[in-house]
């Protein structure tokens, strides 16, 4: 997973995050994980389907969804996501769409990943 991040670090232009990501999102190898958020236990369900892999998972933390929105706008580009409606994004036949639950400051972010 190390050799991963240092791969997609490599990769990332020289342009400012808002912070680095702490790993990347339950089930996933190139989704990151916003600092502040972490995992829910249990709540990662991951298979692969002939036409794509489906991925669901959720992470939590003491933040504001539009901080985690602009963490989000700033990063996916970045690593070849492109908006696609209000908290969609598209790469390479994927779809990941951001899902928000509970209140700024007792965040649930829900994230599902699958074949466009």
């Amino acid at each position: 997973m190390l050799a991963r991040l240092a791969l997609v670090l490599l990769l990332l232009p020289l342009a400012p995050l808002p912070a680095l990501a702490d790993g990347f999102v339950a089930g996933t190898e190139d989704v990151p994980l916003m600092p502040g958020l972490r995992p829910v236990a249990g709540s990662a369900l991951s298979f692969d389907k002939p036409q794509g892999r489906i991925v669901e998972a959720q992470a939590s933390g003491k933040l504001a969804r539009a901080a985690v929105q602009r963490f989000y706008a700033a990063t996916l580009p970045q690593l070849g996501w492109k908006p696609a409606g209000a908290d969609v994004w598209r790469r390479e036949g994927e779809t990941l769409r951001l899902d928000f639950h509970g209140p700024d400051g007792a965040l649930t972010v829900g994230f599902t990943l699958s074949p466009r």
